[in-house]
């Protein structure tokens, strides 16, 4: 008899003459020759999804980008049910997606903080997965995009709704200056002592300045 050392996040599926024995843990094992193991790689890990292209409710294909965090939480059965069980889950995930999604527009899947269905999706997937010993720890979406030709015209929309605020804004800048010299002018009407203080005030220094009071004699000022 000797000893194998399984190393922490691994597992080793022990075999002999080609029948399973048993499932190995971390750690130092006693072992015979007539057995042989089949290490196993059990931390967690990510499964990335290539951007997927996905008919939206509105008939508008969308292209989404997924990231399954999976583990695998039976050995065996990862190493048996399957020539490759991350494929099925790949697989899973992507007719999970199609399914989850395709009852949504464009607008709602682009919306931001959009309600996307991830709890059904993941319990989509996990149903499969777990047929093959993989554990779906979570699902994440992380991008949508919509086609470039609707991304161009989000674009102009953006820009003309921004030139639009400017035009506005500038409108009532004008408006607001044209009432405040209405204003001024009214007051000026109102109480010619105070044109003449203003006429004053904007000559500008040594400059001369001759007011004519009603129909006397002119009077002026420095």
């Amino acid at each position: 008899m000797f000893t194998i050392t399984v190393a922490p996040g691994f597992a080793a599926v022990r075999y002999a003459k080609g029948a399973f024995v048993a499932v190995l843990p971390a750690g130092r094992h006693t072992t015979r020759l007539r057995f042989n193991h089949r290490l196993v790689d059990v931390r967690e890990r990510l499964l990335p999804l290539a951007l997927q292209e996905i008919p939206a409710a509105d008939g508008i294909p969308v292209r989404v980008a997924a990231t399954l965090r999976v583990a695998i939480v039976d050995p065996r059965l990862f190493l048996e049910a399957a020539q490759d069980a991350f494929a099925m889950v790949y697989l899973s995930t992507q007719v999970a997606l199609r399914e989850g999604l395709a009852g949504l527009t464009a607008a709602e899947l682009t919306a931001r903080g959009a309600m996307l269905p991830i709890a059904d999706i993941t319990a989509r997937v996990q149903g499969a997965a777990t047929l093959v010993g993989v554990a779906v720890l979570e699902a994440v979406i992380k991008d949508v995009v919509l086609p470039v030709e609707l991304r161009l015209a989000a674009m102009e929309l953006a820009t003309a709704q921004h030139r639009a605020a400017v035009v506005l804004e500038q409108a009532r800048a004008e408006t607001a200056a044209l009432r405040s010299m209405a204003n001024a002018a009214k007051m000026l009407d109102e109480h010619p002592a105070l044109a003449r203080l203003r006429l004053v005030q904007a000559a500008g220094p040594g400059a001369r300045v001759v007011l004519q009071l009603g129909n006397g004699p002119a009077e002026t000022s420095d």
